[in-house]
């Protein structure tokens, strides 16, 4: 059961990631492969080092409790990305020039490291909750490294096609979704 939440939680905190190979896949601004195992990096870095600050809290807490409070904090960011509301202002998901300071259509490591680090706001919180529940930090930050890494390349990739699809569509419900199981998860079973 630990090892499906690990992969779940993989994919919810990089379902992010499918609008931005989304966006530049459609608006033809390639990220190359440094540029995409940059973002994995930061990503993964981001995941540790939340993962480690959660379990430094589990020393002055049960074990029960510190998987009720992980459930809780998985289960809010969940809610919270399902009640997120569109930015009025454009944002790399919506327009990569933001992101492409250069202006060469082109994801340099330069600009992926800025770009890892708002995409891992979820796996810093995710993270955190996750190293509070006790879960394999080596997993975890595997596992969101490589799904940030295959959902950046293949929405880039397929871009036109994946717009198509609800994915495409609704990327922050389904992960908000996807962390409400994961937390409800952690504190019933």
């Amino acid at each position: 059961m630990q090892w499906i939440m690990v992969i779940f939680l993989g994919i919810a905190a990089n379902l992010d990631n499918l609008g931005i190979g989304l966006a530049y896949g459609i608006r033809k601004t390639k990220i190359p492969l440094r540029s995409n195992v940059t973002i994995a990096l930061v990503s993964m870095v981001v995941t540790f080092a939340a993962m480690v600050a959660g379990e430094r809290v589990t020393t002055y807490i049960t074990v029960n409790t510190a998987d009720i409070l992980g459930g809780l904090l998985l289960c809010a960011i969940g809610i919270w990305m399902l009640l997120q509301p569109r930015a009025a202002e454009p944002s790399p998901y919506e327009d990569p020039t933001v992101a492409d300071i250069d202006g060469d259509r082109v994801i340099s490591v330069r600009e992926a490291l800025p770009l890892g680090f708002l995409l891992s706001a979820n796996c810093l919180a995710a993270g955190f909750g996750m190293g509070v529940s006790g879960s394999s930090i080596i997993g975890t930050i595997l596992s969101v490294g490589f799904f940030s890494f295959i959902t950046i390349g293949g929405s880039h990739r397929f871009g036109t096609l994946l717009a198509r699809t609800w994915i495409g569509r609704y990327p922050a419900g389904i992960a908000g979704g996807l962390l409400l199981v994961i937390g409800c998860a952690e504190i019933f079973f």
